[in-house]
């Protein structure tokens, strides 16, 4: 198979970050035209059938993906064989979505979501047959190419989702622009990749010797992330419709500098996990960049809410706006944990991650049995923070035992600058005056002061601790490049 063209890691790395963040502002301009042109209700119900298409679809990626970038030297058999696998899966997980729908409207208490169920079973029908050679993209770190497929995809749902919108006013226009895209992303990946899969179960047990692990990682994920809106579903469509956009708005901070990253950190971390010295230092810088920028923007998100809802969201919204501040800091725990996670993942720690992402769920169920008598939107969201919180921290014990060489202060000399610097920011946010000011002046104030006081504050301490190398050093350097190239750009105009 031949080898899409490979850029270098910083390049990866902003074309990855500019593919997320592309994808995600059609996201929030989606999210935002339409929380105008529907209500929460309408949320609600496609919320619902996504808890159910989720817990199936999830067994559509088997992480076969995870194991051909893993692998050293694939053939065209364990392509054939991933691809295949993902196809029966989906026939699986389509089927049970099916046989599921009444069961969902029984528990949800509403009929609209059976039908919307059956299209996205086949939307998760549709999706499997997508070309698995388009994983050389990320393998081969081709990022140019991931962009253009992810964002085309991405667009087609988006037009013909606002379009659908205007059009009738109804839930019907987010399950069918899914749709979509999905489709969409299935013609592009055999337009842009010239690999052609065949049916083949060969290295079935090459395979699944991996991905086994990783598709019990994957369903733990998922729970972890879907459990509370489990219990929420019991609250009706819009009880619903007002948490799982809180939850989607409050992931968008640290989420679309996390993930983008991370399709960058896993084929570099795999290709340094022989160099022991050297995948250490590329995980603590990645956790020093990842925490240096993330941390603040979730807890400024939360600090900017009551300003920001009502201004892009509307007034229907403002249920959202305790729970948009609770579950932005679910995301900074996890800002800070993340690149760990690719730590273990390079190394083929794949059983332990299997077992870890089980630990938040069980969490967050045992302290929603302590406080079952306490059941309104934001105690729940209260619980998945203590859930988080706790699971985060034994993570990292984890990760230190099972890494060699890592030591606690590699982690505590990348975290400490950027936690300390953000509770700096949350206390001067939280004494400016702005209570006087309208929605829109308090909200542009706020954001310039908290970015203007996180900025002197990380300066002054790293300062402080003597100027060390890691992400303050890394991103200025970063900073001074981009300048210096601008201003030669500029002369040359």
């Amino acid at each position: 198979m031949s080898h899409p063209q490979r850029t270098g890691l910083a390049v990866s790395a902003l074309l990855v970050i500019g593919m997320r963040w592309s994808d995600r502002l059609i996201g929030l301009v989606s999210t935002l035209v339409l929380a105008r042109l529907l209500v929460p209700e309408d949320f609600g119900i496609v919320a619902m059938a996504s808890i159910m298409v989720g817990l199936t679809d999830v067994l559509l990626d088997l992480g076969v993906h995870v194991a051909l970038i893993h692998a050293k030297s694939p053939t065209r058999a364990d392509y054939d064989t991933a691809w295949t696998l993902r196809i029966i899966q989906a026939g699986i997980s389509a089927t049970l979505i099916a046989v599921l729908a009444p069961l969902a409207v029984s528990y949800f208490g509403d009929a609209r979501v059976a039908p919307v169920l059956y299209v996205m079973a086949l939307s998760v029908l549709i999706a499997s047959s997508e070309n698995i050679g388009i994983v050389d993209f990320q393998k081969h770190m081709a990022f140019g190419q991931d962009f253009r497929f992810f964002f085309y995809r991405r667009l087609a749902g988006f037009v013909v989702t606002l379009a659908l919108a205007w059009w009738l006013r109804s839930y019907w226009a987010m399950v069918i622009g899914a749709l979509t895209g999905r489709l969409v992303g299935v013609m592009l990946s055999y337009r842009m990749h010239a690999y052609r899969p065949r049916f083949c179960l060969s290295q079935f047990h090459t395979l699944w010797s991996f991905s086994q692990w990783v598709l019990v990682r994957n369903i733990g994920v998922y729970v972890a992330t879907r459990v509370d809106k489990f219990v929420v579903g019991g609250y009706g469509a819009t009880g619903m419709g007002n948490y799982s956009l809180a939850d989607e708005i409050a992931a968008m901070p640290t989420s679309e500098l996390l993930a983008p990253l991370g399709r960058v950190l896993f084929p570099a971390f795999v290709e340094q996990r022989d160099r022991g010295d050297d995948l250490l230092r590329g995980f603590t810088l990645a956790l020093g960049v990842q925490t240096l920028v993330a941390v603040p923007a979730g807890v400024g998100l939360a600090l900017v809410a009551p300003q920001a809802v009502p201004i892009l969201l509307g007034e229907a919204w403002t249920m959202t706006i305790p729970l948009i501040q609770i579950l932005a800091l679910v995301n900074v725990v996890g800002a800070i944990t993340h690149s760990s996670i690719y730590l273990l993942l390079a190394q083929g720690r794949v059983k332990a991650l299997a077992g870890i992402a089980w630990l938040e769920p069980a969490l967050f169920l045992a302290l929603a049995i302590a406080f079952a008598n306490r059941t309104n939107l934001s105690d729940i969201a209260l619980i998945r923070l203590g859930a988080a919180a706790a699971g985060g921290a034994v993570f990292f014990a984890l990760v230190l035992r099972w890494t060699p060489g890592l030591r606690l202060r590699h982690l505590l000399a990348q975290i400490w600058r950027p936690l300390l610097a953000s509770a700096g920011m949350a206390a001067a946010l939280q004494l400016l005056p702005v209570d006087a000011l309208p929605a829109l002046p308090a909200l542009l104030v706020k954001i310039a002061a908290g970015a203007a006081v996180y900025a002197v504050l990380m300066l002054a301490l790293w300062r402080s601790a003597r100027l060390p190398d890691g992400a303050e050093r890394y991103c200025l350097q970063k900073i001074r490049i981009l300048w210096a190239n601008s201003t030669r750009q500029s002369f040359k105009q």
